[in-house]
């Protein structure tokens, strides 16, 4: 895979080569076949059978009864990552159009006509359907200097149109977060691909070398992210981004900042709050428009710090606000790479890895309170005995995962400013590490993006 990779310039490119790969190793002949161990093939061919054939005599009744009866985007384990680790260019071709079957049912119900089905009942499946079958959000994570990596993701996802409604970002993914939420599809790639843009970790004038300053990365938000409100965002580009940051008070919860939440809160005081780690930036207090555009402070008693601390991967948040139930991260948190296990592995070291893991985790979970008592008047160990353990408590993977291949940084270079040569390395490893999950991503979102279509052309004026 490394190999392919290098050789390819494009996606379309690493495509072509994925599947010369796989006539080459025989991994074709395995996606063709529908018998596998890893999902109920004998199910989905079922079920596909059944779905062609009610499409194909166009009774719209039967199609809408049997759409009815349920379909999710792990019927039968068809959702399993290791369904996509057999081959290079895919998984399972029965799958694949079992997935675009169920397209099809969701766009010939949505064309039906007024006769065949009254637009109220078209309107309430869509509705129904859009909160059975979930959506998908996209995770940016802190990032410190490996910003730049999480360009080449959003840049792979963008060129294939594959980025999802709501996406969230933590410290350095925040940045890339009000990126994509603050232009329109066209000014997204055009930024994405402006050398001199993102250039994101140099300094002002320039130069490569030496510490990120607070300058520096007020002057990088300034040139990237229009000064929008999180409202005024959604309205021009229907993205629900969402940012995460820390309190400063020991009392005090972390919030997600989006247009459901605080929609008056301005984007960019949240990008610099996401991104103040403690001890390197200040503290930033956040700010809003009023209803005459007036700018003020938002929460005026209360400053703010770096979102990866508290909430980098914000799952449940995103699933009780969005009714997401599925998600994409892009790891590059340097703080935790190095203990996030491979995705890829399904061994029994990978396994036993795991479950320590998760038992260290509720270990700390269930010490956390006693310990913070102890040192709760302590200034400034109580910042960071809560710091630590916000770090090791969380969950910093998904259900599709895409990381670098280097796991260990220098932590010196944490927010170290870039040459233009490594910040152009770092957006390269992003898109390459995004390509092999295009097709995962395709099928696992294709039924929910349908929906989501279907229901804005519907409840359009």
């Amino acid at each position: 895979m490394a190999t392919q990779a290098k050789k390819s310039s494009t996606y379309h490119e690493w495509h072509a080569q994925a599947v010369e790969d796989d006539s080459r190793t025989g991994a074709d002949l395995w996606r063709r076949r529908d018998a596998s161990t890893l999902y109920d093939y004998r199910v989905i061919r079922r079920r596909y059978n059944e779905l062609r054939s009610i499409r194909e005599s166009g009774d719209i009744k039967a199609l809408l009864f049997y759409m009815h009866e349920g379909f999710h985007g792990n019927m039968a384990g068809m959702g399993s990552p290791t369904l996509y680790s057999r081959a290079k260019a895919g998984t399972k071709e029965l799958i694949s159009n079992y997935i675009y079957e169920m397209v099809a049912a969701l766009e010939q119900l949505e064309q039906a006509s007024a006769d065949e089905i009254s637009p109220q009942e078209k309107l309430a499946f869509f509705r129904r359907a859009s909160s059975c079958f979930g959506r998908t959000a996209l995770m940016l994570s802190g990032a410190g200097s490996l910003g730049p990596f999480h360009i080449g993701v959003l840049k792979a996802l963008a060129e294939q149109d594959l980025l999802p409604q709501v996406i969230s970002g933590a410290s350095a993914g925040s940045v890339m977060a009000a990126i994509v939420g603050t232009h329109h599809r066209e000014e997204l790639l055009a930024t994405l691909s402006d050398e001199s843009k993102v250039a994101m970790n140099t300094g002002e004038n320039g130069e490569a070398g030496g510490q990120l300053s607070k300058n520096d990365l007020a002057g990088m938000v300034e040139n990237l992210i229009p000064d929008l409100t999180f409202e005024e965002a959604f309205q021009k580009t229907g993205h629900y981004i969402n940012i995460s940051v820390a309190p400063t008070q020991i009392n005090q919860r972390s919030r997600l900042l989006n247009a459901i939440t605080s929609p008056n809160a301005c984007i960019r005081e949240a990008v610099m709050a996401s991104c103040a780690i403690p001890g390197i930036f200040p503290p930033v207090t956040l700010a809003a428009k009023s209803a005459n555009g007036e700018r003020k402070p938002y929460i005026a008693s209360r400053k703010w710090v770096d979102g990866s601390i508290s909430d980098d991967l914000p799952a449940k948040r995103l699933t009780r606000l969005y009714g997401v139930n599925h998600f994409i991260s892009s790891q590059a948190n340097p703080a935790v790479l190095w203990m996030i296990p491979d995705p890829n592995q399904d061994n029994m070291f990978a396994q036993i890895f795991g479950v320590y893991q998760a038992a260290a985790r509720d270990v700390s979970k269930a010490v956390y309170p006693f310990t913070m008592n102890l040192v709760r008047n302590f200034y400034p160990i109580n910042i960071m005995t809560r710091t630590w353990f916000g770090l090791i408590t969380q969950e910093y993977t998904a259900d599709i995962n895409i990381l670098p291949r280097q796991r260990w940084y220098n932590p010196a270079k944490l927010v170290a400013r870039l040459s233009t040569e490594e910040t152009n390395g770092l957006i390269s490893d992003g898109e390459r590490a995004t390509w092999p999950k295009i097709e995962m991503i395709k099928n696992c979102t294709a039924v929910s993006r349908t929906i989501d279509n279907a229901l804005k052309r519907l409840e359009s004026p």
